[in-house]
């Protein structure tokens, strides 16, 4: 399969919202598959890129995940408290040296090999941000402290270590419901890396 580039010329770009992260409102003519032009308009948020990494080890069958407060998800039904792989901002670093620094921050363990698995837009219908994903093996020697997050930065994580059959089952009843987590439990699944 071929990449295909859009045809799009932007009419208008206005700011809507500066204040956690940008969101503005975009004017657009783009190329239909047949020759015509078409003006759209999209409101798009701009946060930046992320990382998000899964830590797992062979020997016990386990991987570490974090249970944090997103108040998105609480204004949409759920209880507000998701179980979630690592993950953050790049914040201006490169993907490798963020998630490995991030690992640390909310889980407490430092790991010095990671290894990429792939990179997806997460709700591009909306959303500029790509996340870049991790895998990194672990060992209870690793853990340089109890994690927990920032709280300077409004995080207060909890770090959980389950089974992969306990994740899986997870998904299944609806208790992890993060996309980012789900694609990579299935991919650990799939590889049969545990």
């Amino acid at each position: 399969m071929q990449t295909k580039h859009a045809e799009i010329r932007i009419i208008e770009t206005k700011t809507l919202s500066d204040n956690w992260y940008v969101l503005k409102k975009y004017t657009f003519d783009l190329q239909r598959h047949d020759g015509e032009w078409q003006r759209q308009q999209r409101e798009v948020y701009d946060r930046g890129n992320g990382a998000t990494i899964l830590l797992y080890n062979r020997d016990k069958k386990t991987v570490i995940l974090t249970r944090q407060f997103r108040f998105p998800v609480f204004i949409n039904g759920h209880n507000g408290y998701l179980i979630e792989s690592a993950a953050g901002l790049l914040d201006n670093m490169d993907p490798e040296s963020r998630i490995k620094a991030e690992a640390e921050e909310e889980t407490g363990f430092r790991v010095s090999s990671v290894q990429k698995v792939f990179e997806a837009y997460m709700s591009p219908g909306s959303v500029t941000e790509k996340l870049y994903f991790y895998l990194a093996e672990y060992q209870p020697r690793d853990r340089a402290s109890a994690g927990g997050g920032i709280k300077a930065e409004g995080e207060d994580i909890e770090v959980l270590e389950l089974t992969l059959e306990e994740a899986l089952h997870g998904i299944e009843t609806g208790l992890i419901v993060d996309g980012k987590t789900i694609m990579l439990l299935y991919h650990i699944a799939l590889k049969g890396i545990l």
